[in-house]
């Protein structure tokens, strides 16, 4: 009996055999298990299924049978915390979708579901089995509902490491994360020879459906690495900054005070309102500089900085206007980009930051007719269904409706911070005295000499953070080299914060 159960171990282990995990390798990809490995704390992974066989009877699979059927399932630890994997096996029928297969991951998923730790579902499959018809459709639809239930409640993170095509895309599309590996994972609904036939337009698997494409074009996919070690390294440190499920916070990492000046700080927002700046030397100069800032969407929709970082061992998340790009306008894919990662924070218990530097929403014909007002609606409404701790900095400019959308106070923000030489007004100086004293300029005997006495008497009454802090809209003025010190005691003071929103099954989004 021993002999049976070491031969029957021995077999499932080797999945499609030793040609196929060889013709793996060669295509620069991992296998269902050593993903599993290197993901997993050594020694940590229990297995679940590993014996499953499918029940095909049909097109010749009657004859052809694989231990484990084609996916890797379990659960084991990621820095002693727990999680659910599965782990798609090429090497089996090309990973491809079986009713078998789709019940040990709805396993799996039910598990994490139940017992509130995260899922990692690390993606590589042909689609679904085609010689089982309807039965692997519905393996799909099973997962997918799933997907949904479990929105929310645990983490999940999907990992694209080779194919993902058709009905599959539509559970990582679920998911929290979606990450990529360049050059040997792609995701489409519809591949190119259908695209071809259909549209007649000529595409490569890497052009429509690319980790490039889907990092920088479509907003798909969160991460872009460079390959499958870079990928797995990317969602520990995704993990590290996320609780376990809804009803934990993060991991809270020990923190000794020191001098928490940043002077640096001073220096880095240019004293020409219309030069740019970079963000992100701003988010380092206020984080842990330890733990780092773990950007997402680096590549897609620029105008907008989002990630996770520490601020005192804490875990943040980060949503800040990008100056350098289209001078930190808010646009479609920046308020869609911006808005589903703070739902994220707040499904999580991660409080919030907010850097604020914003012009206002970004003009022209594209946007309107492609729904900027209901696409920058989902960011007012997700910052204002938000009840985790929600902290604002406005570092120079917040201009009309955008000041409103960039977590103000009036849409709940629980502290309001602008540094000394903020705007906070309805519009940038110049544009306003053109509207308000258009008649005094025209009749004027010197225009321009009226105009720029107009702006200098409008940038003094309004271009600063002053009047919003005579009304309370500003909780405190600050200088920039006191921005860490104010925020490590503000997340403090709001660590119990407990706010409800009003009763109700849930709200309908502008989507």
């Amino acid at each position: 009996m021993e002999d049976i159960l070491d031969k029957k171990n021995a077999e499932a282990l080797l999945g499609g055999g030793a040609e196929r995990i060889a013709a793996q390798h060669k295509k620069g990809k991992l296998t269902a298990r050593e993903r599993v490995e290197l993901l997993l704390d050594a020694g940590s992974f229990e297995e679940i299924g590993k014996f499953v066989m499918h029940r095909c009877k049909d097109f010749g699979l009657e004859k052809e049978y694989y231990l484990g059927d084609g996916v890797v399932t379990g659960y084991g630890t990621v820095n002693g915390r727990l999680v659910y994997v599965f782990s798609q096996d090429f090497t089996v029928l090309g990973g491809s979708m079986s009713e078998t297969n789709a019940e040990k991951i709805c396993k799996i998923m039910d598990l994490a579901l139940q017992n509130g730790a995260p899922l990692i579902g690390l993606n590589d499959s042909g689609g679904a089995r085609i010689q089982e018809g309807v039965n692997s459709l519905g393996g799909y639809a099973d997962i997918f509902y799933r997907n949904v239930l479990a929105s929310g409640v645990v983490p999940q993170i999907s990992a694209i490491m080779g194919p993902c095509a058709g009905g599959a895309v539509y559970s990582p599309a679920i998911t929290d994360f979606i990450l990529m590996t360049q050059n040997t994972s792609y995701m489409f609904v519809t591949g190119p020879n259908v695209v071809k036939t259909v549209t007649h337009e000529e595409v490569s698997s890497e052009e429509l459906g690319g980790a490039s494409t889907h990092s920088t074009k479509s907003g798909v996919t969160h991460f872009a690495c460079a390959n499958e070690l870079e990928c797995i390294q990317t969602i520990k440190q995704i993990l590290s900054f996320v609780p376990q499920n809804c009803e934990e916070d993060a991991p809270f990492l020990p923190y000794t005070p020191a001098d928490e000046l940043r002077p640096e700080l001073n220096n880095i927002v240019p004293a020409n309102p219309n030069q740019p700046y970079d963000m992100r030397e701003v988010i380092q100069g206020i984080i842990d500089a330890e733990h780092g800032f773990l950007e997402i969407h680096k590549d897609f929709a620029e105008n907008m900085v989002i990630g996770f970082a520490r601020i005192g061992g804490r875990s943040i998340g980060i949503v800040g206007n990008q100056p350098a790009v289209l001078a930190g306008c808010l646009d479609i894919k920046s308020s869609t980009k911006a808005a589903r990662f703070v739902r994220f924070c707040d499904s999580f218990n991660i409080p919030l930051l907010v850097l604020v530097d914003v012009p206002g929403f970004l003009p022209g014909t594209d946007q309107e007719w492609n729904g900027i007002i209901t696409n920058g609606a989902k960011l007012l409404y997700a910052f204002s269904e938000a009840t985790v701790p929600r902290v604002t900095v406005i570092t120079r400019k917040a201009y009309g409706g955008a000041y409103d959308v960039m977590n103000s106070k009036h849409i709940g923000a629980d502290m309001n911070f602008a540094w000394t030489n903020a705007e906070i007004a309805v519009m940038g100086a110049k544009g306003a005295a053109e509207i308000i004293f258009r008649n005094e300029i025209q009749k004027a005997d010197n225009p321009e000499a009226k105009l720029q006495e107009k702006v200098d008497d409008y940038t003094e009454k309004f271009a600063n953070p002053y009047r919003a802090a005579h009304r309370g809209f500003i909780d405190e003025v600050i200088r920039p080299a006191e921005t860490r010190k104010k925020l490590l005691a503000a997340f403090k003071m709001l660590e119990n914060k407990v706010a409800k929103l009003p009763k109700k099954k849930h709200g309908n989004i502008p989507l």
